[in-house]
């Protein structure tokens, strides 16, 4: 691994919210709507929003790419290596992911168009309030129904109804999971394994009669990032892989087509004799049912009574290394939106925003695998909010 970069000033600036008036992923797949003249499926804010990111071209397929971990921070400190991204620089613009800035949250708030508050999916780890159980909203690791999850309809189901193809690319094994089933449902699926075969089958869709919708995923720059830090010599050689398929695809692009490039989140590296371990400090444990969220922004949820106890162990102990609020406070802040009356419940009583290279982490439960990341995401630093959006 190469050695690591120097943290940047916003790394140890005051954790607050994402600007959530600006520019933000959840406006992407409205634009990429509007540019397929299916813009009268929305209300009047969202298509003003919409409107915002300045898709001003008519289109008959366009391709919405999300690039995995690529912050926009990392594209611009390793643009040695993205000859492509770097003679796009003039028309790219900076987008903010949501809070928590993590894969579960950032995709949904892509596919249905909503803040967090809004559709559900506020973390990483979050609690099931019937079950009172935190489950893995990636892996979906209980039984809980996708549709009641999130019940309102998705961004593809509602362009669908409006006569548009939609058409997701990704890995086989994402077609059935609960997130796929809850925030990205709707259209079609078309599995493929490299980055290579999933451009042949977007261009293959762009070329096809029809109008369409495409979303290509790309899972393996954030991978390569918790594995060996974004740092890294084997991130920056992902990068450059990612550059050239997205190159390749956009010069072969028909005249009537659109891409559009984003990503979900950045990612910062974390140095393993900076992260507090919950094993070695079991009085943070104490007034705690769950632990949720990951290892940059936590969701605990306390026993009844035990809150301003958690709070007070929690904050002393953090100090200036993370930001303690009761749940009642990161909502009235903003940090996840507008709150819905059946999300509320799936917030922590406290959250803990992580700052200055600093995670929490659990060896008493957490895998070895994922006690060895490098590379981590989730809290509201530049680095992990800010990413890119390209038009091509």
């Amino acid at each position: 691994m190469s050695e690591a970069a120097p943290q940047t000033p916003e790394d140890s600036e005051p954790l607050g919210p994402p600007d959530y008036a600006s520019p933000i992923l959840s406006d992407v797949v409205p634009a990429a709507a509007l540019s397929l003249g299916a813009g009268d499926i929305f209300d009047a804010e969202m298509r003003e929003r919409a409107q915002a990111l300045g898709l001003d071209r008519d289109s008959r397929t366009t391709i919405v790419v999300l690039i995995d971990g690529l912050g926009e921070q990392q594209l611009r400190r390793y643009s040695g290596y993205t000859p492509f991204f770097r003679s796009q620089a003039a028309a790219r613009k900076t987008l903010s992911a949501g809070f928590p800035s993590t894969t579960a949250n950032s995709l949904s708030s892509l596919a249905t168009g909503r803040l967090p508050g809004a559709h559900g999916v506020v973390g990483y780890r979050v609690l099931d309030p019937e079950k009172d159980a935190v489950f893995n909203q990636l892996t979906w690791n209980l039984d809980v129904d996708p549709l009641a999850w999130v019940p309102d309809a998705t961004l593809f189901e509602r362009l669908t109804d409006a006569s548009v193809d939609v058409v997701s690319l990704g890995e086989k094994k994402f077609a059935g999971r609960g997130l796929n089933r809850a925030s990205l449902r709707g259209g079609r699926f078309r599995d493929s394994k490299t980055l290579e075969e999933r451009c042949a089958q977007a261009l293959a869709e762009a070329k096809a009669p029809g109008r369409r919708l495409v979303y290509l995923y790309w899972g393996n720059l954030d991978k390569t990032g918790h594995v060996h830090g974004s740092d890294s010599a084997a991130w920056t050689e992902e990068l450059e892989h990612v550059d050239l398929a997205l190159s390749r695809l956009a010069s072969d692009l028909p005249h009537d087509a659109t891409m559009i490039v984003t990503a979900d989140h950045g990612m910062v590296d974390i140095d393993h004799d900076r992260r507090l371990d919950l094993a070695a400090a079991p009085e943070l444990k104490s007034g705690l049912r769950h632990v949720g969220g990951e290892p940059r922004a936590l969701h605990l949820y306390a026993d009844a009574g035990a809150e301003a106890d958690v709070e007070s162990a929690w904050t002393e102990t953090l100090g200036d290394r993370g930001l303690v609020l009761p749940k009642t406070e990161a909502i009235a802040r903003g940090y996840f939106g507008p709150v819905a009356a059946h999300v509320n419940p799936r917030i922590g009583d406290l959250i803990v925003i992580c700052s200055d290279g600093f995670a929490v982490v659990d060896s008493d439960v957490e895998s070895a695998s994922a006690l060895a990341l490098v590379g981590h995401h989730g809290s509201t630093t530049e680095r992990e909010l800010q990413i890119p959006l390209l038009v091509v």
